[in-house]
């Protein structure tokens, strides 16, 4: 068995590796395409139909807790074939001009999505194969901020080398960082017990459980909050206070701090506190950052607005993600998981394409109180989730 130093690094870089895609996504990829003519309708459009594979998930974690490829394992094997997938559309992307050739730039990046899903999905079943139930919300908190370490990173390489007109570089960059993980994976070996495990239908029988419809309504309006005005804060920004190319990627490494302190501090605070108390807290905080943010006039109260904002992101995520890892069952753990996620991230596709619209149709600060509104809605929900998860065993006593 790996020790937890290697577990919780192996974990960190795979998250860093997305961070450092979704770094690219978080900062530019709005105003690259609004640089090609295109509207933040399309920008809306083109980010839901990306997001398509994180639903495919689903069938992504069935087959990796079904089929041990060529003997290599249930999880290993995946995770080679998903950063394949997403070096080589990382190296032909910048041949795709998006403004003469829209479809197939939306194609490549959902592909590119596709290997991302696919790796994703087999680190999260591999999470929860090898993570005692203690450490849940900590190797959580690992992950989220592995993630956005990546997303600090190259937000702040990508804004600089896209301020010089390097696009070519800045794709080749990500797929550069993309192959960083693959000497923890090459190291990585799968416990016996759970290339062994019995695969049973019958674990899906959860999925009746009131508890579980209502942390996967939770994790819909949640990403649907933090995803849809995450893609408009930049261009927001940009409208608002005129900036640039590299100070939009240096918002977004701020964002990224922001986020690493809000998935460590909360994986902490949970394992302290539990989950009752801080859910509430999450909710409201996300609600003021959003709001704050709609009142923004200059450039020193963006940088604030920014890391606010990105704690909030890191909090909600971590929540959300410790909570799904406590309630799978260990039979079919990266497929319940992957559900519970895929939901989550139906919740980010449909937040972005209305942000969009409303965006378009209302204007920025509109569209971006209607989202701070939404965060009450979730209140009741965590309300009759905890009542009704106190009634049935899966979370430890104590993070309730």
């Amino acid at each position: 068995m790996h020790s937890r130093v290697f577990r919780y690094t192996m974990f960190g870089s795979l998250y860093f590796t997305q961070g450092t895609v979704l770094g690219y996504f978080a900062s530019l990829n709005a105003l690259y395409l609004l640089d090609h003519g295109l509207t933040m309708e399309n920008v809306g459009i083109m980010s839901m139909i990306a997001l398509l594979p994180f639903v495919l998930k689903i069938f992504m974690g069935l087959l990796s807790d079904k089929v041990n490829l060529f003997g290599w394992g249930h999880r290993r094997p995946y995770i080679f074939i998903g950063l394949g997938i997403q070096t080589l559309c990382l190296i032909i992307v910048p041949y795709v001009n998006p403004g003469t050739h829209f479809p197939w730039f939306v194609f490549v990046a959902f592909m590119l999505q596709a290997g991302m899903a696919l790796y994703d999905t087999c680190t999260d079943g591999m999470a929860i194969d090898t993570t005692p139930p203690e450490e849940e919300s900590i190797i959580q908190g690992f992950m989220v901020g592995g993630r956005a370490i990546g997303t600090i990173l190259s937000a702040t390489l990508v804004g600089i080398l896209a301020y010089q007109g390097n696009w070519n570089y800045v794709f080749w960059l990500l797929a550069i960082l993309t192959l960083l993980p693959l000497p923890f994976v090459i190291r990585m070996s799968e416990e016996k017990e759970v290339g062994e495990r019995e695969f049973k239908w019958a674990a899906f029988a959860q999925f009746k459980n009131v508890s579980i419809i209502l942390l996967s309504i939770i994790g819909f309006l949640t990403f649907f909050i933090i995803a849809g005005v995450n893609q408009v804060m930049n261009p927001f920004f940009t409208e608002k206070l005129d900036i640039n190319y590299q100070i939009a990627g240096s918002v977004a490494s701020l964002w990224g701090i922001g986020v690493v302190l809000g998935g460590m501090l909360t994986g902490w605070l949970i394992k302290k506190f539990g989950y009752k108390r801080m859910i509430y807290f999450v909710i409201l905080f996300a609600a003021v950052s959003i709001g704050f943010m709609s009142t923004v006039q200059s450039a020193g109260l963006m940088w604030v607005i920014a890391a606010l904002f990105g704690y909030a992101y890191g909090s909600y995520q971590t929540t959300y993600y410790a909570l799904s890892m406590a309630n799978v069952d260990k039979n079919v753990a990266a497929t319940m998981y992957s559900i519970l996620m895929a939901i989550s991230n139906i919740g980010q596709g449909v937040g972005m394409a209305i942000i969009g619209m409303l965006v378009v149709n209302q204007g920025y600060v509109p569209a971006l109180l209607v989202f701070a509104a939404i965060n009450f809605l979730v209140i009741p929900i965590a309300f009759l989730f905890i009542r009704k998860h106190n009634q049935q065993p899966g979370l430890q006593p104590q993070a309730v």
